[in-house]
């Protein structure tokens, strides 16, 4: 009697054109060791492998289909093989509708594995069909991607693959920078806060940075800048959940004031604590801090 393993394992394969690289990245997202086009008789060794736990590999995902000749002769010994050793896995199978497959080859001019050129496109994708048939009636899910997005299917993947919410899948750094030093090439959100009353102009603050009790009540004692943390911090909180469901996993917002000293400062580490408060994932980092 064996004992059962530990490792969760995902074989992604089906038809080619179907969306597999776009299934292996999205597992990739969340945390699954992924290779793609893998040997079918490589797979014990890579099991056996994992099994001494070398590199701590618990979720693995496997891009596995016929660009490797052997494919369709060794797969069904093999998995066979994996099963009685003790391991569950999912076998994922990805399809969609031979004019799909046509138009998606026909846009990225690739050349079907099985086609010796374009014109024997349609031809090609009719033999993997066939030849395939078996395996996707072994398949433990099957999705048809005709009707769907990279960003539905990377979010389907999420959805079905992930143990943790959208929310806690998205990491958002909140980054202060002096517009004099120019903008934050990594920023995918920038707020300018040079309408905020100016602390550089204090004499007693000047020296000090936004990161200083006194510059933060300064900055923070008048409305306007309680109420952009107030109303930016909502509408932000209102969009993560839509910038998560486009797929997105990293997310920069950079503010931004003259010198990157004190208002942007103030106003980034403010927004940090209303996002934390609202349990996102946050950090900071101060750009410019030091070089002024």
């Amino acid at each position: 009697m064996y004992k059962e393993r530990i490792l969760e394992l995902v074989v992604v394969t089906g038809l080619s054109g179907s969306g597999k690289s776009t299934a292996i990245k999205a597992l990739e997202d969340i945390g699954y060791f992924c290779i793609d086009n893998l040997p079918v008789p490589l797979l014990p060794h890579f099991l056996e492998l994992c099994s001494k736990d070398l590199h701590n590999i618990r979720q693995a995902a496997l891009g596995i289909d016929i660009r490797e000749r052997q494919f369709l002769h060794d797969y069904d010994g093999i998995f066979k093989y994996v099963e009685n050793s003790g391991y569950r896995f999912d076998i994922l199978f990805l399809e969609a509708a031979t004019d799909v497959l046509q138009r998606r080859f026909s846009q990225t001019r690739r050349l079907h594995p099985l086609a010796s050129s374009e014109a024997n496109l349609l031809d090609a994708i009719g033999r993997e069909r066939e030849q395939l048939n078996a395996l996707r009636e072994r398949a433990t899910r099957i999705l048809d991607t005709g009707s769907l997005s990279v960003h539905q299917l990377r979010n389907l993947l999420l959805h079905n693959y992930s143990r943790v919410s959208a929310e806690d899948r998205l990491k958002i750094e909140i980054l202060s920078f002096g517009f004099k030093y120019g903008l934050p090439f990594e920023a995918d959100v920038a707020i300018d806060v040079r309408f905020l009353p100016n602390p550089h102009f204090v004499e007693e603050l000047k020296p000090l940075t936004g990161c200083h009790g006194a510059v933060r009540e300064w900055v923070m004692q008048w409305p306007v800048a309680r109420e952009f943390v107030a109303d930016y911090s909502n509408l932000i909180s209102k969009l993560l959940p839509h910038y998560s469901a486009e797929g997105k996993r990293y997310l920069t917002i950079a503010v931004g004031c003259t010198g990157g000293k004190h208002r942007s400062v103030v106003i980034t580490q403010e927004l940090a604590e209303k996002l934390r408060g609202s349990e996102f994932d946050c950090t900071v980092c101060h750009r410019d801090l030091q070089l002024e």
